[in-house]
C-alpha cells in the first residue's frame, strides 16, 4: 500500500525543526504533501515561505492555504473547521500517516483515519521555534537553512555618483548595527585592473558578479540588514559612461537589481568632493549624480534621499529602519 504523509504549518520561518518532520515523513513514506498556511506572525508573504519548501524538497507536494482557519483552539468547535479545511485543500488525496510536533495531531490524524506521527513535542531533538528565530535570527542562524536566511535579512543599498559618501556610510552603519555590509567591488576591479585609466567592456559583467557574490557572501552572516555600497545599477551606468553600452549579462542583472534590495537610499552630491587620482572632477560627478537620478526614474525605483553630514544621513537611516517592515508597503508611509 502506498504511503503518503502529511504536515502543515505556517513555517514562519522555516527551521531545521521543521525540516526534521519534513526528514522523517520522506524516510518512512512514500510521499509528502505539505500544507502551509498564510500567516500575520511574519511579513514574509506565504508564497515566498512556501518557496523555501519547493527549494529544499522539491519532491514534496506543496499546498498553499490562503484562506485556512485563523489561529487554534482545542475546543472541538474550531477542530471540526480546521478538520474540514484540510479536506477541503487535500482534494480527495488518501493519506496515510500524519506528521506534526503539536497536540493537534491526536484529532487531525484521527479525521483522517491516519497514523499519528508526533516527532519532538518537547523541542529536545532539535531545540528551536518559529518564536526564537523571529526575535533574533542571527543567534539561531544554525537553525536556518541558507535559502531561508537570506530572505529574513533586510538588504539596505547606497547609490549615487562617485564621492557622495557611500562607502563611508555603509560601513558605519553596519559596525553601528553590528552586521555586515558589501564593499563596492567595481572601485577595487578597477583600481587592479585598469589601464590608463579604463578597463574593457567584458570587465563589467565580471564586476557585477563579482559584486553579486561579495553580497551572497555577506548576507548570509548580517544580523537582522546587510548595507550594500553600489550595486549592478550603478555599474551599468559606468559602462554606459565608458563604451556607450553595456553587456548583455550586466544589464540583466542591474534590471534585477530594482527587486533585489528592500531599501534604496540615494547618496547626495552635496558634500566636499574627495580628489583622488581614480575620479575625475567634481563637475563629472555633478553630471553623473543626474544620470543615476534619472536612471532610478525610468526604473521606477523608489529612493530616499541622503544629504548633509554623516551623522545627519545615518540619523535619517536610523529613522527610516526604525519603521521599516519588510515585505511592506512602506513608502506610503511618508519618507
Amino acid at each position: 500500500m502506498k504511503k503518503t504523509a502529511l504536515t502543515l504549518g505556517k513555517y514562519a520561518p522555516l527551521h531545521r525543526g521543521h525540516q526534521y518532520v519534513f526528514d522523517t515523513a520522506l524516510a518512512e513514506c512514500d510521499e509528502l504533501v505539505v500544507l502551509i498556511y498564510d500567516t500575520q506572525v511574519i511579513s514574509t508573504p506565504l508564497h515566498i515561505r512556501a518557496g523555501w519548501i519547493r527549494t529544499l524538497y522539491p519532491q514534496v507536494t506543496v499546498i498553499e492555504c490562503w484562506d485556512g482557519p485563523e489561529g487554534y483552539s482545542s475546543e472541538r468547535a474550531f477542530e471540526i473547521l480546521q478538520e474540514e479545511y484540510i479536506f477541503q485543500m487535500l482534494a480527495g488525496r488518501r493519506i496515510t500517516h500524519f506528521y506534526s510536533s503539536e497536540l493537534y495531531g491526536d484529532h487531525v490524524s484521527k479525521a483522517l483515519g491516519a497514523l499519528d506521527r508526533r516527532l519532538d513535542e518537547a523541542r529536545a531533538t532539535v531545540p528551536i521555534s518559529a518564536t526564537m528565530i523571529r526575535e533574533n535570527p542571527l543567534q539561531y542562524r544554525d537553525y536556518v537553512s541558507d535559502v531561508v536566511y537570506k530572505d529574513l535579512i533586510t538588504k539596505v543599498v547606497f547609490v549615487g555618483a562617485m564621492s557622495t559618501g557611500k562607502s563611508t556610510l555603509t560601513e558605519a552603519l553596519a559596525q553601528k548595527y553590528q552586521t555586515t555590509f558589501a564593499p563596492e567591488y567595481g572601485r577595487e576591479y578597477w583600481t587592479t585592473h585598469q589601464i590608463d585609466r579604463r578597463i574593457s567592456f567584458e570587465a563589467f559583467d565580471e564586476i557585477a558578479i563579482g559584486h553579486l557574490a561579495r553580497e551572497e557572501e555577506a548576507v548570509l552572516q548580517a544580523n537582522r540588514y546587510l548595507f550594500v555600497d553600489t550595486n549592478a545599477i550603478t555599474t551599468y551606468l559606468y559602462a554606459l559612461d565608458y563604451h556607450g553600452k553595456a553587456p548583455t549579462l550586466l544589464t540583466q542583472i542591474a534590471l534585477e537589481n530594482a527587486s533585489r534590495y528592500d531599501l534604496f537610499f540615494l547618496c547626495d552630491a552635496d558634500i566636499p568632493y574627495d580628489d583622488t587620482w581614480d575620479r575625475s572632477g567634481d563637475q563629472k560627478r555633478q553630471v553623473f549624480q543626474k544620470q543615476v537620478i534619472a536612471d532610478l526614474q525610468e526604473r521606477r525605483i523608489p529612493y530616499i534621499t541622503l544629504s548633509g553630514s554623516l551623522e545627519v544621513r545615518m540619523a535619517k537611516v536610523e529613522a527610516v529602519l526604525a519603521g521599516f517592515v519588510k515585505y511592506g508597503n512602506f513608502f506610503g508611509r511618508g519618507f
